[in-house]
């Protein structure tokens, strides 16, 4: 009877788990799909995250406001102007630099880049005070960064404007995760990832209109655009779902876990593009850079996750330590992640808005970052509008 009632919930975490990677790999793999001119040939990444934005926003708008399945929160013009705003203006910048991306080299040398993405972080958040130099976590930044490097250097289809799209898409994300932090934990505002997309959707979709104006409403001549309602619709859907399986996650595992998973998750999704998109070719000198710079970023994890678990008290009984433990390592995804980042995967918000300088998976549209983005945390992640 106990093992029955171990096992089940067991099952379920794993089952979200598989999910959750599922859902991150396939809006990826499919935004690549519409996006590339070899495919479906639909080459607006604007467009395309403005489409995400806008279903994602539009459902969240029906389960607030009609359905009432969660309440709004407390929203003034001073928290929306003085957080909803700058964080939609860097989530949908990592969104379209991110997506954009996809134009110009392969998903397995996009998530290679995405190993920058701890670095990227605890760039900005050394730089906006919410974190402190320390030489541990800076070698393993630079371990990353040559990683990275040494992988670039083996990419036989290497290209300097999509690469430079991807690295800015990074920061952006990861400036936007540590506004988060700093922003929202000052005003104790917490959105759940229904709440997130209310406000953040519409708000990133005002943003992204500007330079979808200037872009690519110009060359957009509607005789010869492929349009299927159910392409897009789908590949939204895709998007939205991916941002509550990272909830899921979240919500079931600790940070470890979520790690692993993104690492996995990761691994995975550089085998099967070299499958899905055979002009995709991975080189021995991609896998060995990536190698290195994954060691870098298990080392991060693996120091922030201490990090968390040395700030509990010795005193704590057993049973509180090991309660606490387990809150604390699902606030601790912060590195995680997205993504993005992420999800490109790089456009998941879900738990972007509650306060954790995550990774997120960059890969969830808009929710589309990764590591949710993606907003989302950090290593789940991203962002794959």
């Amino acid at each position: 009877m106990q093992g029955k009632m171990i096992s089940k919930p067991l099952l379920m975490t794993y089952l979200y788990l598989l999910i959750y990677i599922i859902l991150s790999s396939g809006v990826i793999l499919y935004n690549k799909w519409v996006l590339s001119p070899k495919y479906f040939n639909f080459p607006f990444p604007i467009t395309l995250t403005m489409i995400h934005m806008g279903f994602s926003g539009a459902v969240a708008f029906f389960l607030i406001r009609v359905l009432k399945v969660v309440s709004p929160v407390k929203m003034t013009f001073e928290i929306y102007a003085t957080c909803v705003i700058p964080i939609s203006a860097f989530f949908a910048a990592s969104l379209w630099f991110g997506n954009t991306a996809f134009l110009h080299i392969s998903v397995a040398f996009i998530q290679m880049l995405k190993a920058l993405m701890p670095v990227a972080t605890f760039c900005m958040a050394v730089l906006c005070g919410t974190d402190k130099l320390r030489c541990d976590v800076f070698s393993n930044m630079v371990l990353v960064s040559i990683g990275v490097v040494i992988s670039s250097y083996g990419e036989i289809h290497f290209n300097v404007i999509g690469t430079i799209y991807q690295v800015t898409g990074i920061f952006a994300e990861a400036l936007r995760l540590v506004l988060t932090q700093v922003l929202l934990q000052k005003k104790g505002l917490t959105l759940n990832p229904i709440t997130s997309l209310y406000y953040i959707a519409p708000c990133s979709f005002v943003f992204l209109f500007i330079p979808w104006y200037l872009l690519e409403q110009p060359e957009m001549e509607v005789p010869q655009i492929q349009f299927n309602f159910w392409i897009f619709f789908s590949n939204a859907l895709c998007a939205l779902a991916l941002n509550f399986s990272i909830f899921l996650v979240i919500g079931r595992t600790g940070a470890v876990t979520i790690r692993v998973a993104g690492v996995l998750k990761d691994w995975i999704l550089i085998a099967l593009s070299t499958v899905v998109f055979p002009e995709s070719t991975i080189t021995g000198l991609n896998i060995v850079g990536y190698a290195i710079a994954l060691c870098g970023v298990v080392m991060y994890n693996y120091i922030k996750v201490k990090d968390v678990r040395a700030s509990q008290a010795p005193s704590d009984g057993i049973v509180e330590r090991m309660a606490k433990d387990w809150k604390l390592e699902k606030k601790s995804s912060d590195i995680y992640v997205p993504s993005s980042n992420d999800d490109n995967d790089r456009g998941s918000i879900a738990g972007s808005l509650s306060g954790s300088d995550s990774k997120v998976d960059e890969e969830a549209p808009l929710i589309s970052t990764s590591r949710l983005s993606h907003i989302g945390r950090t290593q789940l992640g991203s962002h794959a509008v």
